[in-house]
């Protein structure tokens, strides 16, 4: 059905270009890097021209500027669209006054622009004495000799951003290469930062990759390099992101835009945790990612938006807006029902892969309980999964379960919780890989995983960093929502006589107060209530909380239905209850 689709999308959709230095030598680009450029355009890719140049200038000295997505232009002030001649102003005019008073000092030579006021050294002495006789809030950019007037905060990094936006790319997936001091800025900005060999020493020495060639043939080097295989044998480890240490304190890092991880480990043990924790790192470096969350797992993520609810399933047309919208999108599936689930996915996993085609983006798909979301998925569905549906994060309790291929393209797996150790084993053999594992001679401690990653040989325990978002789970799902039987809880009683199921948290506390004090303490004896907690509510929070109320010796039916009740309300929102404190 969807053979049309590459078994992996490109990650660097752009090339973000200064000109002189950069693309020209002399004001001119030779017919070598015009080549080059058309190469790259041929690919899908977009190409992005970031200059000091008035407009005016640049048409007369480039002839091809329609070979550009978007111009920006005055080091960031404007926005130019060759293909429809549209022309955007980011920053103010100059003002009239500071031109005025710039004229009368005579100041050879002196450009005036649609936003930037340009001259050379040594006149910068006059141009900031004017700016303090007016009281004006205007910054001075330097480069090569070159002096450029723009309202303070105005950079090639402020207009690429409008840029990038225009175009539906992010900076993640931009590429950029310059050769000068006022380059500094929009090369931060990219996710792979280029200075040609005749670039300024500071700009080589803050860059990822510095390039044999000078000039245009330098561009045309990297953009061979782009085309082959995107730097993937380069180790670039500026965006690298961490996710824990070891017990030496050495960051344990996951590349961004290679990576692809399994969480697995036991129920209650801290797999959607850790998903919390990989997603928060994510989110502060600016990458965007979509869940899909079968349970209700996500809902807190701060500023996520939410699509579906019990009451509303999600559609695909609507998973697809949240994505155009925003960075940040959890599909909760509890409006489907649990055998639609998995063709839901089926479906979906071609719009993602056809979106990242045009944008690159969501960086990241974090798809929870997925032994259960790829069940019976076909051989098509399984091979985007593998070899299509790259910087995935797979969350499951049951890694067997899972299709072969898709294990064999994992970059990193963590697994969490008792039996860690045995767990990895088993997940690496069953890919045909292997690690040492005596770093989990003893158990894991809440907060540890055991991981491997970029086919080490070696597991390593690590501490994971703590997300800074409080993770409640649940608290509508497992509140008032419905669980499927087998993870529902049966009042029994000692004999075994009853068989009363409460699919929630709030049909649980109902069933509790009308049961006899017998079948009650029958259950708090044995514990089962902090095991339904920890096992199929998944909180070890409550659970911890349970098993406290079910130590206290002597404890009586309604003083123990009253701290049950009071532990569940402090964590959940019940019906007719308010929001819990956080």
């Amino acid at each position: 059905m969807h053979e049309d689709l590459p078994v992996s999308s490109p990650r660097l959709l752009a090339l973000c270009c200064d000109y002189d230095g950069t693309l020209a030598r002399d004001g001119r680009v030779d017919e070598p890097t015009l080549d080059a450029l058309q190469r790259l355009k041929a690919s899908g890719r977009r190409l992005l021209l970031v200059t000091g140049r008035e407009l005016e200038d640049l048409a007369r000295v480039f002839e091809r500027i329609e070979l550009f997505d978007c111009v920006v232009a005055e080091n960031g002030a404007v926005l130019f669209t060759p293909a429809t001649a549209e022309e955007r102003l980011l920053a103010p005019a100059p003002d009239d006054s500071f031109v005025t008073a710039l004229k009368a000092r005579d100041l050879q030579p002196l450009s005036i622009g649609r936003c930037i006021v340009a001259t050379w050294q040594p006149h910068d002495a006059d141009v900031m004495a004017v700016i303090k006789e007016l009281g004006l809030e205007l910054q001075l950019v330097f480069n090569k000799g070159a002096v450029m007037v723009l309202p303070s905060g105005v950079n090639k990094a402020t207009g690429l951003a409008a840029a990038l936006e225009s175009l539906h790319l992010s900076p993640h997936n931009a590429v950029a290469v310059g050769d000068g001091e006022n380059d500094h800025a929009f090369l931060s900005f990219c996710q792979v930062s280029v200075a040609v060999s005749n670039a300024v020493p500071a700009l080589k020495g803050m860059a990822d990759i510095v390039t044999a060639g000078d000039h245009g043939d330098g561009v045309a080097e990297l953009i061979g390099q782009l085309l082959d295989d995107e730097f993937a044998c380069l180790a670039l480890q500026r965006h690298r992101i961490a996710v824990g240490t070891l017990e030496d304190a050495a960051a344990v890092t996951i590349d961004p835009l290679r990576d692809k991880l399994l969480v697995s480990g036991r129920s209650g043990s801290g797999k959607s945790t850790v998903a919390h924790g990989i997603l928060e790192r994510l989110d502060e470096q600016g990458y965007s990612y979509c869940v899909v969350d079968p349970e209700g797992d996500y809902l807190a993520l701060p500023g996520a938006v939410v699509i579906g609810d019990q009451d509303h399933a999600v559609t695909l047309d609507a998973a697809m807006q949240a994505l155009d919208a925003s960075g940040r999108v959890v599909l909760n599936l509890l409006g489907i029902s649990l055998e639609h689930r998995p063709a839901f996915l089926a479906a979906l996993a071609p719009r993602l892969i056809e979106r990242r085609l045009r944008t690159g983006q969501p960086h990241w798909v974090v798809i929870d309980e997925a032994h259960h979301m790829l069940n019976g998925a076909s051989s098509g569905t399984t091979r985007l999964m593998a070899e299509g549906l790259d910087r995935t994060l797979f969350v499951t309790v049951h890694p067997d379960a899972l299709p072969l291929e898709l294990l064999q393209t994992l970059t990193g797996v963590f697994v969490v919780g008792p039996g860690a150790a045995a767990g990895l084993r088993e997940i690496l053999a069953r890919s045909g890989r292997s690690a040492t594992t005596a770093a989990a001679e003893r158990e894991l401690q809440p907060g540890e995983a055991l991981a491997w990653l970029g086919a080490s040989p070696v597991a390593q325990r690590l501490k994971l960093t703590p997300h800074r978002a409080e993770h409640r789970r649940h608290t509508r799902k497992y509140a008032e929502g419905e669980l499927p039987e087998d993870r529902c809880f049966y009042f029994r009683g000692p004999q075994g006589r009853l068989r009363l199921r409460a699919q929630n948290l709030m049909v649980f506390l109902q069933m509790g107060d009308g049961v006899d004090d017998e079948t009650w303490v029958h259950h708090l004896r044995r514990g089962d209530y902090a095991i339904w907690f920890s096992r199929d509510i998944k909180d070890d929070e409550l659970a911890q909380a349970a098993r406290q109320i079910e130590a206290q010796p002597g404890l009586d039916a309604a003083r123990g239905r009253q701290q049950m009740r009071a532990a569940i309300e402090r964590l959940y929102v019940l019906a007719g209850h308010s929001e819990p404190a956080r």
